[in-house]
């Protein structure tokens, strides 16, 4: 569509301050999107957050609708009308056949689950919105949270141009209560969505998912990160991750927080509990500090 014309939109009506809210599960899982995808996820989620629940009660066994407008869209990615209106409407028809992919350890190995974000979607080419109907499957991991989920504003992330960005951005978040994500490799490609290819060499992990996804969190979702690689000789078996987010109470973060603990390699280790506020320190510091 060319030249679309958008209706500003009262704030009343806007979900960029709401929340977005999902299982530690969902948010460790791979979710398979594209960055528009991701959005319209997010959106999704956001806008489900501020319906009653007594309008989400069949949700559970039946999945539940959300209309989204192309209007709306554009002003919480800060798109121009033309990108919003194709955006929807291609990610819209894409996001039928993603999946969830979900693995759990269990006494007899890995079990891998799978289901689709949405079972069936419409898309209005002349108003330009899109109705997407989530599964029922997907529900336990959005409705009705009471502990152990992920919570964020939608403007956190918003901004972010990469669904590296974002995806580390949910992982991290699902360790907020630590500050400390431990992780091997194998788990944190799962959870990134990184292509096979790039496991052969860990460069590629580093050079085009870890290092732009933490300069943009740092510069663009007021987060703190340091990080580091774990070996086993000199291959690379997993990744540290110490974070916070600045003007953030870690104290009080860590004493809200129902997050279990965070894991530990075998192969490593112990790694002692981490200075938040020292962390914060340190990284703005580094950050501030002058390039040689």
């Amino acid at each position: 569509m060319k030249n679309q014309k958008l209706i500003k939109l009262d704030s009343e009506t806007q979900t960029d301050d709401k929340s977005v809210n999902m299982s530690n599960a969902l948010a460790r899982a791979c979710h398979s999107l594209s960055l528009a995808e991701k959005r319209i996820v997010a959106m999704a989620i956001a806008q489900t957050d501020s319906l009653p629940a007594k309008n989400l009660v069949l949700g559970v066994n039946q999945g539940w609708k959300m209309k989204l407008e192309a209007a709306e869209y554009a002003q919480v990615f800060d798109l121009d009308a033309d990108t919003a209106y194709n955006q929807l409407q291609e990610a819209s028809k894409t996001l039928f056949t993603r999946y969830i992919r979900v693995m759990e350890d269990t006494k007899r190995g890995l079990k891998e689950r799978r289901f689709h974000w949405i079972s069936g979607m419409v898309y209005h080419h002349g108003e330009g919105w899109a109705e997407l109907n989530f599964t029922p499957e997907v529900a336990p991991h959005l409705l009705a949270l009471r502990s152990k989920f992920v919570t964020y504003k939608l403007k956190q992330a918003a901004a972010l141009r990469s669904a590296y960005s974002w995806r580390l951005f949910e992982c991290l978040q699902s360790w907020g209560g630590t500050g400390l994500w431990v992780v091997s490799i194998e788990e944190f490609a799962h959870a990134m969505d990184v292509p096979d290819k790039y496991l052969a060499d860990f460069t590629d992990i580093r050079r085009r998912v870890i290092e732009p996804s933490i300069a943009e969190l740092i510069l663009k979702s007021g987060m703190l990160i340091d990080w580091k690689t774990l070996k086993a000789g000199r291959k690379v078996t997993g990744l540290e991750f110490r974070f916070a987010f600045e003007g953030a109470d870690p104290k009080a973060a860590k004493a809200k927080s129902t997050k279990p603990a965070a894991p530990r390699l075998k192969s490593q280790p112990n790694n002692p509990t981490v200075d938040v506020a020292a962390k914060i320190a340190n990284l703005r510091d580094a950050l501030n500090s002058p390039k040689t």
